[in-house]
């Protein structure tokens, strides 16, 4: 891992019949624990991802397009980030197999976790690595 990683969170969601995955990112100075918390600068980064769907969502109806693992964090290199992540995502998005995906993004990734949150629970990662 880069001495600076990238944290990136990302949406995996189907809208009008197409699926779509917008990313919020970081540069980080120190890498994330893979198996930690990735904490507060995680959560801040998910709540602007999520802000920008859910103004999307005015456009056209969503839906999580691959359930548990819809909403996504991981850490990777920077040169990762302008080389290798354009091509996961356009396959995803042509493809739609997310298992494939989380394939990619675990070797390519220093940390990876889904979001989730149980009801009136706190946000939480789950490693996936």
């Amino acid at each position: 891992m880069a001495d600076a990683p990238y944290l990136i969170i990302l949406a995996l969601l189907e809208q009008g019949g197409q699926r779509a995955m917008p990313l919020q990112g970081l540069s980080l100075r120190e890498p994330l624990p893979p198996a930690g918390d990735p904490g507060e600068v995680a959560r801040a980064q998910a709540l602007e991802l999520l802000l920008r769907v859910w103004q999307r969502s005015a456009a056209a109806p969503l839906r999580q397009a691959a359930g548990d693992q819809s909403l996504l964090v991981l850490t990777v290199p920077i040169d990762a980030l302008q080389e290798q992540l354009p091509a996961l995502k356009a396959r995803w998005i042509a493809t739609g197999d997310t298992t494939a995906l989380v394939e990619e993004l675990r070797a390519l990734a220093g940390g990876l976790w889904s979001l989730g949150m149980e009801p009136r629970g706190p946000l939480r990662f789950l490693p996936l690595a």
